[in-house]
């Protein structure tokens, strides 16, 4: 139950938003009474904080589902990018709810590590994708760590200017946006082969 209610509230969050969201249309779309809510969690914000585990343990799951299949490690770092285009910048309702964690990621240290804790294993995820495909000899890049947080910080600025600029998180972008991102990780320079 308690994992049905935080998908719910994620549901819920992302499409209204938090601050507009009640305990009871969370437990209305899961299907249950306030008092199951008030069952699991005492308050909103543990709702809340159920809400951001279960984006950050979803997140993760389809990421990998996604790049399960692919064996070569350029197309896995390329596959796994333009995922994260869908759904951080292309999915509107994903903008909505992780805009709204960083807001209150200023007020609330625990949301905060939270956030800090998923930004920090999408990097070491990320940092994997790159050094494989520089191991084999697809790309070259001299500072691997410095390329992905450069990267990931694109995304979220991009993500921050779509809240005026809407169209540049379009399906019809999405392919300029992918390319972007992989010129920031320094693809397209092969790496100097031994003789």
């Amino acid at each position: 139950m308690p994992a049905r209610l935080a998908q719910s509230a994620f549901t819920m969050f992302s499409r209204h938003g938090i601050a507009n969201v009640s305990l009871d249309q969370v437990a209305s779309h899961a299907g249950v009474t306030k008092g199951s809510v008030y069952w699991h969690f005492k308050s909103k914000d543990e709702l809340i904080k159920a809400a951001c585990v279960h984006y950050y343990r979803n997140t993760h799951r389809q990421m990998n589902a996604e790049i399960a299949p692919v064996r070569d490690p350029l197309k896995r770092l390329e596959r796994a990018l333009r995922r994260s285009v869908r759904i951080c910048l292309l999915d509107e309702e994903n903008r909505v709810f992780t805009m709204d964690i960083w807001s209150l990621s200023l007020r609330d240290p625990e949301v905060r590590r939270g956030w800090g804790q998923f930004y920090d294993s999408v990097r070491e995820f990320y940092m994997g994708l790159v050094q494989a495909a520089a191991l084999s000899g697809q790309m070259k890049i001299d500072d691997p760590e410095r390329a992905v947080n450069l990267m990931l910080e694109a995304i979220e600025g991009i993500k921050l200017r779509a809240m005026f600029e809407p169209q540049i998180c379009s399906p019809r972008e999405e392919s300029e946006i992918v390319k972007s991102l992989l010129e920031i990780l320094g693809c397209g320079k092969p790496a100097a082969r031994a003789a």
